[in-house]
């Protein structure tokens, strides 16, 4: 069993990078997408990933062995692979009808997903905390949804549609996610991470227009570069933070990204008016933002317990 440093105050430093990434990165691609088309902009974020991971495995001469994978693990890989691909462009077509608060709120459905796949898949337990936190979390989007109900409900709107897109990111990551649970007992995790961003590469190749890149200006260029290095730093900095900190409270961390994204959105607009559209949120909304991140934190918290009992479990 993985034990942690024990330094709390690295673990959670690193833990608020990863929130403040990403809930920064919503509103940088909501604004590249006036430059940049979807396919695009999805296939630059894979390339670069795969570039900068690959040089790294290089270097400590980790390149994965696919040759050695079963065939049950190539299936396995293959859905990982459709899974955060498929995460990557439904999230950012969301974006393209919906404020990038929005998106984050509706996001937070994805570990909820993972969590219940865990249940189906894994015969995994939740805690009574899980379960509370899953039921505030909905009453949560209740409210925080409560202007547009009806919308969502009865028509195929633009908005309707940005949050199907961004329903639809989060199951298919919860997908990724728990075949990439399979997977480590294959591979590393750099190293299936790798083998994701290298197989995307390919796949988005066809449909992404690489030369719209000449016509971008200098902020396009800037939030292009950001985006390709947020997951990177964001994914690095979790990982380590994992190292020096428990899995439940770096997951209540994350937790918080909405939260920052509404706080740097509001920033924007008072400092920098025109960036960014404000986000159009009423009492109720904001209430129901604060009670989806605190779903998710006591989901999150409720881990440590589920943890605790599967220690007296033997080996499968």
């Amino acid at each position: 069993m993985h034990r942690t440093t024990g330094k709390w105050k690295l673990g959670l430093t690193l833990a608020l990078i990863t929130a403040l990434m990403w809930g920064a990165l919503p509103i940088a691609l909501k604004v590249l997408l006036d430059d940049m088309d979807v396919y695009g902009i999805t296939w630059y974020r894979f390339f670069v990933a795969s570039a900068v991971l690959g040089a790294l495995l290089a270097h400590r001469r980790r390149i994965p062995r696919v040759r050695e994978l079963s065939g049950h693990s190539w299936i396995l890989l293959s859905v990982a692979i459709l899974g955060l691909s498929a995460n990557y462009l439904f999230y950012v077509l969301g974006l393209r009808f919906i404020s990038p608060g929005n998106a984050q709120i509706v996001i937070q459905l994805a570990p909820m997903f993972l969590l219940i796949g865990g249940i189906v898949f894994f015969k995994e337990h939740f805690s009574r905390l899980q379960w509370l936190g899953l039921v505030v979390l909905i009453g949560g989007l209740g409210l925080f949804f409560n202007e547009r109900l009806a919308e969502l409900v009865s028509e195929a709107s633009q908005y309707t549609v940005g949050v199907l897109s961004i329903f639809v990111s989060a199951i298919v990551w919860a997908a990724y996610a728990l075949t990439q649970k399979q997977l480590l007992k294959d591979l590393p995790s750099d190293a299936i991470m790798w083998l994701i961003y290298i197989a995307a590469v390919i796949l988005f190749f066809p449909l992404a227009d690489l030369a719209q890149i000449r016509d971008l200006d200098g902020r396009a260029w800037g939030l292009l570069i950001f985006c390709c290095f947020n997951t990177l730093l964001a994914y690095g900095s979790f990982a380590e933070s994992l190292d020096h900190w428990e899995a439940s409270r770096v997951s209540a961390v994350l937790a918080l990204s909405p939260l920052l994204t509404f706080l740097f959105v509001s920033v924007l607009t008072r400092i920098a008016p025109g960036f960014i559209a404000p986000e159009q949120l009423n009492s109720l909304s904001i209430a129901g933002a604060v009670i989806v991140v605190a779903g998710s934190m006591m989901t999150a918290m409720g881990r440590s317990n589920v943890e605790a009992k599967d220690l007296t479990r033997p080996p499968d």
